[in-house]
C-alpha cells in the first residue's frame, strides 16, 4: 500500500500539488494560538517525536485489546498528514502500517513548521470545508489571521470528528469540544486557566 501511493504520485509531487491550491494558507499568516491548539489536542509530543509517538501507539495498542478492535489510533500529526494525502479513513492495520512508512517519510524530508502547515490545508473541518482557510471563511467569514483566539480554538477541535464538532452541525458538541482542547492547552502550558476563562467568556458568532 505503501509504496503503490508513492509510485502513483510522489511525495514531492503531492506536496507541490497541496500547496498549489487556491485557498492554501502559509504557517506564518495562522494565529500562533490556533497552531498550539492544535498541537495540543492532536499530538503534544510533535516536536519531539520522528513521525510515529511510541508512548501514544502503546496505550491504543492496550484500549485496542481490550476493545478486542481498532478503536484507537494513537496517530500523530504526521500520520494523520499521511493519511489525508495518501490513505482513507477505514481503519486497518495495513494502512496503520503504510501510514507510518510514509510518516516516516515525510519527516525525512519536510521539517516540522512544514508538516504542520500541510496538516492545517488538509484536513476536513465539515460542510465540505477541505481546509483551515475554507473553514475559517466558511464559519466565521474571515481569514485565518483574523481569527479570534475563540474561533482558532474551536476551529482546532473539528477535524477530529468533523460531523459531530463543527459548529453548524452541533453547537453544543462544538463548544464541548473547544474546551476539551482549552484543557490541553493549559495541561501542557499553551495558556493559563485565567486566559482561558478569558476566551470562553467571548461570544462566538457564526457568518
Amino acid at each position: 500500500m505503501y509504496k503503490e501511493a508513492l509510485e502513483n504520485m510522489p511525495l514531492s509531487q503531492k506536496v507541490e500539488e497541496i500547496k498549489s491550491g487556491e485557498n492554501y494558507t502559509k504557517i506564518k499568516d495562522l494565529p500562533k494560538i490556533y497552531l498550539e491548539a492544535v498541537i495540543a489536542v492532536e499530538d503534544h509530543r510533535f516536536y519531539s517525536h520522528p513521525g510515529i509517538d511510541i508512548i501514544a501507539i502503546a496505550r491504543a495498542i492496550v484500549n485496542d485489546i481490550k476493545a478486542f478492535k481498532l478503536v484507537e489510533g494513537g496517530s500523530t500529526i504526521t500520520q494523520q498528514l499521511a493519511k489525508n494525502m495518501y490513505f482513507t479513513n477505514k481503519k486497518s492495520f495495513i494502512r496503520k502500517i503504510a501510514e507510518m512508512f510514509m510518516a516516516f517519510n515525510i519527516e525525512k524530508n519536510y521539517n516540522k513548521n512544514e508538516i504542520l502547515e500541510l496538516y492545517v490545508n488538509t484536513s476536513y473541518f465539515g460542510n465540505g470545508y477541505e481546509n483551515i482557510k475554507e473553514a475559517s471563511m466558511g464559519y466565521f467569514g474571515k481569514e485565518p489571521k483574523s481569527l479570534s483566539d475563540r474561533e482558532a480554538i474551536m476551529l482546532a477541535g473539528i477535524p477530529n470528528a468533523p460531523s459531530n464538532y463543527n459548529p453548524r452541525a452541533n453547537k453544543e458538541l462544538a463548544k464541548r469540544r473547544q474546551e476539551q482542547v482549552i484543557k490541553r492547552m493549559i495541561k501542557y502550558g499553551y495558556i493559563t486557566k485565567q486566559q482561558a476563562n478569558a476566551i470562553l467568556y467571548r461570544k462566538l458568532r457564526l457568518y
